[in-house]
């Protein structure tokens, strides 16, 4: 899992989260990113963090090496239900297919993931 800096800083690939959406009306980039930093910043947000796709990889080229990312879904630990996290977010906007809860066991196939406080749960934003 990544930290909205370490996904978003930087990173003008478009379609490097959602891409299916990307054409189909999705915010750009630094939308995304202005949008999830108030997230952060919110009271009842403990973190935010962006899960990677299997298709994230390394390439090299000239015997440079350059990260490809691929951003799979956003999850944001919060004491909020999912319905209020999804007007929060706009899902609409985000052409998101909505915010759904996960178990902390479900994290357990990402590393850095940040511990979670009492009374708090995992609230995921997905596409497809």
């Amino acid at each position: 899992m990544l930290t909205l800096v370490e996904f978003f800083e930087g990173n003008t690939e478009e379609d490097s989260i959602a891409p299916n959406q990307w054409r189909e009306g999705r915010p750009s980039l630094a939308e995304i990113w202005d949008m999830l930093q108030k997230i952060e910043l919110m009271p009842n947000i403990a973190w935010v963090r962006v899960t990677l796709h299997d298709d994230t990889q390394i390439e090299e080229e000239n015997e440079r090496e350059e990260l490809i990312l691929a951003g799979d879904s956003i999850v944001i630990c919060t004491n909020m239900q999912p319905s209020e996290l999804e007007k929060i977010v706009n899902c609409q906007w985000l052409c998101s297919d909505g915010v759904i809860k996960i178990k902390p066991s479900e994290l357990d196939i990402y590393s850095c993931i940040p511990s979670i406080p009492e009374n708090f749960n995992c609230l995921e934003i997905v596409w497809d």
